[in-house]
């Protein structure tokens, strides 16, 4: 087992805190000792754990080969596939739920890359299934039809 020290300040504890969760998220985790310092108004913790196979502490559990759509989508497929992300995203929020849970990035590029929009088309996606279809489909649709935005429209 190995131990590692975390102390984050109670007065402003969002970056030592998400250090913290990124950690415990990449390890197994045995053992947590917690103190309060309230002379240095400090947490102080003490984390015993064990590397999970495959992973690095350091960096939490991302994935090393992250796919960059921007380079994989064509320009007007990732216009539109930043636009369903966009839309992915609030929707999570209203639903509260994880953005993935609606729609995965790789679900989205597949969509933006139809040549044709119709609900059969996008439910040809693989993990895109009737009740995904059913709850967001006539959104879905909708969002592909929309013309993007240009410079020449005079939208400036």
């Amino acid at each position: 087992m190995q131990f590692r020290l975390f102390t984050i300040p109670a007065y402003d504890p969002d970056a030592e805190l998400s250090e913290l969760n990124r950690f415990l998220a990449s390890v197994k985790v045995f053992q947590v000792d917690r103190q309060f310092h309230s002379e240095d108004r400090v947490w102080q913790m003490m984390v015993g754990y064990q590397e999970k196979k495959g992973s690095d502490p350091a960096r939490g559990n991302r994935k090393k080969n992250r796919i960059d759509y921007r380079e994989v989508l064509k320009p007007d497929e990732f216009v539109l596939f930043d636009r369903l992300r966009r839309w992915r995203k609030e929707q999570a929020e209203v639903e509260s739920i994880p953005a993935y849970a609606i729609l995965t990035n790789e679900q989205l590029a597949g969509i933006s890359k139809l040549s044709e929009f119709s609900l059969a088309e996008i439910a040809r996606i693989d993990g895109v299934g009737s009740s995904r279809m059913e709850k967001y489909g006539e959104i879905l649709l909708e969002l592909c039809r929309e013309k993007p935005a240009t410079k020449d429209s005079g939208d400036l």
